[in-house]
């Protein structure tokens, strides 16, 4: 009777018993998202599990840990009424901070990735629609969900399945909405965590702005806006210092560039401090404050945007004039307000070597060929200019 009982219902723990399979975080390799567990086990997987949704949500949207807590099951709405088809998805919560006692309700537009948060955490809880979604919230910290997500990630689970262990020091809601300010403001088309393209959540804060000025984004969006322009002026002042050691921009714009920097450094010298004193960064800054706030930032060039009528990319939409650049349509080796510099040359030798490689491929049509190579050669151009303009050209 017990070979029959083994035969039928197993000897492993039932939970688990075929997971479906996932690659690993470091590897790739395709292996079960968990072992088989006992109930004890899975009941602290959940609770875990709960505690890694409250953390993307506050990472990718930049919430307040008080406006985390006003989160109930039900929060999520989507809507496509604005004829593109496309979902605009938001979260309700309420606003506590500065608002009258029990908070206002309010809505933050958010990507798609934190949409899949929600829903995880809906169905890891048995609250019902309108109840609290995270519960008796005890912030990140002293027990909270960062110790436990913390924890789970450097247990025997958490390196089977190739995830780097979390840095042991202070992460709560405050810090995770200032990251992501400044990281949205200093990487144009990056990646936060490999996965969600900062594009996308700087076009889902700007939604939520413009849809409510006055609302719970609007603080977040102007975090945004100054770790943004204060990026603006540091790429500016390091452009302008690689300048003055003979790392020339290149690019169709850099002739421009260049004059501005040769203004600044006569106004630095008609201005001498003096041999008992430096010219500081902050004299610097507020010389080039104005050119840096025309700066654009992009993962290939810097985009200086004085004049619309001089983009290329307005001129290729058929657009007489806006208040910033289509980086989609962006071809920075022909614009008249494009630069290239050593930060972006990175980019430039990966576009030149995918291009090399699909061209050696028997797979590719002779038609495409012909396209791919008009792009590597537009690739090659760009990195000898750089290198031309920067003094390291061979």
């Amino acid at each position: 009777m017990l070979e029959e009982a083994v035969t039928r219902v197993g000897v492993e723990f039932v939970w688990c018993r075929n997971a479906d399979p996932v690659p690993r975080a470091d590897t790739g390799e395709m292996v079960p998202w968990s072992l088989p567990m006992p109930s004890v086990r899975a009941d602290s997987l959940v609770r875990a599990a709960g505690h890694a949704c409250i953390v993307a949500t506050s990472a990718l949207t930049g919430m307040r840990a008080s406006e985390l807590m006003e989160l109930t099951v039900g929060c999520h709405r989507a809507s496509s009424d604005d004829g593109t088809g496309l979902a605009r998805h938001r979260l309700v919560s309420k606003v506590i901070k500065a608002r009258r006692w029990g908070g206002e309700v309010d809505e933050w537009v958010v990507v798609e990735e934190v949409v899949r948060a929600i829903a995880l955490a809906e169905q890891l809880t048995d609250a019902t629609t309108g109840q609290l979604l995270f519960g008796p919230f005890q912030g990140f910290n002293s027990n909270g969900a960062m110790d436990w997500l913390r924890q789970w990630v450097a247990s025997p689970a958490g390196k089977r399945l190739g995830l780097a262990p979390i840095p042991d020091e202070p992460i709560h809601p405050r810090r995770l909405r200032r990251t992501l300010a400044v990281e949205m403001g200093a990487r144009p088309g990056g990646l936060f965590a490999t996965k969600v393209h900062f594009k996308h959540l700087s076009v889902a804060t700007s939604e939520g702005y413009a849809a409510r000025p006055g609302g719970a984004q609007a603080g977040f969006h102007q975090e945004w806006k100054q770790a943004e322009a204060k990026e603006k002026l540091a790429q500016t002042v390091e452009a302008f210092r690689q300048f003055q050691q003979g790392q020339l921009p290149a690019g169709p714009g850099a002739d421009a560039l260049m004059a501005t920097f040769r203004t600044v450094e006569e106004e630095l010298d008609r201005n001498d401090p003096g041999p008992a004193k430096m010219v500081t960064d902050r004299q610097v800054e507020l010389l080039l404050k104005k050119k840096a706030a025309a700066l654009h930032l992009s993962a290939a060039n810097y985009c200086w945007f004085e004049d619309p009528a001089k983009a290329l990319c307005l001129k290729l939409a058929g657009a007489k004039s806006a208040s910033a650049p289509l980086t989609g349509l962006c071809d920075s080796a022909r614009c008249p307000q494009a630069t290239h510099h050593l930060v972006h040359r990175p980019i430039w030798q990966t576009a030149a070597d995918n291009g090399t490689a699909l061209l050696s491929s028997p797979r590719i049509p002779a038609g495409e060929k012909t396209r791919l190579r008009a792009e590597q050669e537009r690739s090659q151009h760009v990195l000898e200019e750089i290198d031309k303009a920067s003094r390291k050209a061979k």
